[in-house]
């Protein structure tokens, strides 16, 4: 409309309109924004933790694989540094064949799994680790 006939204080409503729109989608904005930061450091901590739960999972089998460590079975609870972590260790025979069909002896899976809980959410990486009986 030409401003002529527009009535003096209804230019300064419209005006005010419009800020309130601009305030309204700046907000909209920010919080987005907020959300996602929030999102980005949630998924960068469940990072953090499976990486941290494998290098303990390649910790116990490279202590298994050097017999520093027995291949037993085992639980273990790792409370301070690694945040309710639980490691367990479990051994069972393997039953695998040989290029000859025959059941190789004295050959045994060892089973690694590290758990923990993250936002109420049970988390869980294991590790599967063949050893020969002169390991146990």
């Amino acid at each position: 409309m030409n401003s002529r006939f527009q009535r003096p204080g209804q230019r300064r409503g419209f005006v005010l309109l419009e800020a309130m729109l601009a305030v309204a989608i700046f907000a909209i904005a920010v919080l987005a924004l907020g959300r996602c930061l929030t999102k980005g450091l949630n998924a960068e901590r469940l990072v953090a933790e499976d990486a941290r739960a494998c290098r303990i999972l390649e910790n116990r089998a490279t202590e298994i694989e050097a017999g520093e460590v027995p291949a037993t079975g085992a639980r273990l609870q790792m409370n301070e540094v690694n945040g309710g972590l639980v490691l367990t260790q479990t051994l069972r025979e393997a039953h695998k064949k040989d290029e000859k069909g025959q059941e190789m002896a004295n050959l045994y899976v060892v089973t690694l799994e590290a758990a923990w809980t993250s936002d109420g959410a049970r988390q869980a990486r294991s590790l599967n680790l063949y050893v020969v009986a002169q390991h146990l």
